[in-house]
């Protein structure tokens, strides 16, 4: 490889056994401070693939996400948020994980290194020219990723990777690289920490910003969110309450009548 694994590199701390629990914590919680900072960094090319996904999207496009490890875990759990939040289909963001479902819970040996499953775990959902595929790896260099993204790119599918490793694999095949060096992890190697936190963060802006872009949110509010359960019910009450000036019993039958937030207020200015 020709590109500096900055993932793999020493720690700036060392004797970590001999520290007390809050020397631990507080060099950790040092840090952690780096990584907003490193996501700040990567805000014009994360805006280039939310303004993708928003075109893709309007067109009935999908987002998937591929990875291994924390990597592919942190994919599902942000595509495993967009229906209760935003009330979209389970099947317009959909994540992949090396190994399959059972590796959410327990590492699949070896699965990480098989460079031609994921094109075929994407085939299975009948991916097109419309849909965008974003792989994710911190160390950038992950088989089933990197198969992956190059399989999108021959049949013309749009691709973006989010890596901790500048110049990575994954980054130098994508059409957009978002490369996010939050520098050594505070355990060396132990990518579950700093660069999966950064990861998340990054999730966290592409599909909340999408999802903005595309109309699931109205002013600052969730108002496609399900609802699954009396503390979602509540708070759509209260968007409800907020939005039409009228009192929670009120607000609460237009809710339960429309079924969302979106269709009540709509109701209750008409």
């Amino acid at each position: 490889m020709n590109y500096r694994k900055i993932t793999e590199t020493p720690s700036n701390h060392d004797n970590l056994e001999l520290m007390d629990t809050q020397t631990i914590l507080q060099k950790m919680n040092e840090e952690d401070k780096k990584v907003a900072s490193a996501v700040e960094k990567t805000i014009p090319q994360v805006t280039k693939l939310v303004d993708a996904l928003a075109e893709r999207f309007n067109k009935g496009g999908r987002l998937f996400y591929i990875g291994a490890g924390t990597s592919g875990r942190l994919g599902i759990l942000d595509a495993s948020e967009i229906p209760p939040t935003f009330g979209m289909p389970h099947e317009r963001v959909i994540g992949l994980i090396a190994g399959g479902d059972s590796a959410i819970r327990k590492a699949v040996e070896n699965a990480e290194d098989a460079t031609k499953q994921a094109w075929l775990d994407l085939k299975k959902h009948n991916i097109n020219n419309i849909d965008v595929v974003v792989g994710i790896a911190a160390s950038g260099s992950t088989p089933y990723v990197i198969g992956g993204l190059e399989e999108a790119k021959k049949n013309g599918i749009l691709t973006a990777a989010i890596t901790n490793n500048p110049g990575a694999p994954i980054a130098r095949i994508a059409d957009i690289p978002i490369e996010i060096n939050v520098g050594p992890e505070f355990l060396t190697g132990s990518t579950r920490m700093k660069s999966g936190t950064s990861q998340k963060l990054v999730l966290n802006m592409i599909s909340t910003a999408l999802m903005i872009k595309i109309g699931r949110v109205k002013g600052n509010k969730m108002v496609h969110m399900q609802m699954s359960n009396d503390k979602l019910v509540d708070r759509g009450t209260r968007y409800i309450m907020e939005g039409l000036d009228i009192a929670y019993d009120e607000a609460e039958a237009l809710l339960r009548k429309h079924g969302s937030v979106k269709l009540a207020l709509d109701a209750g200015k008409n």
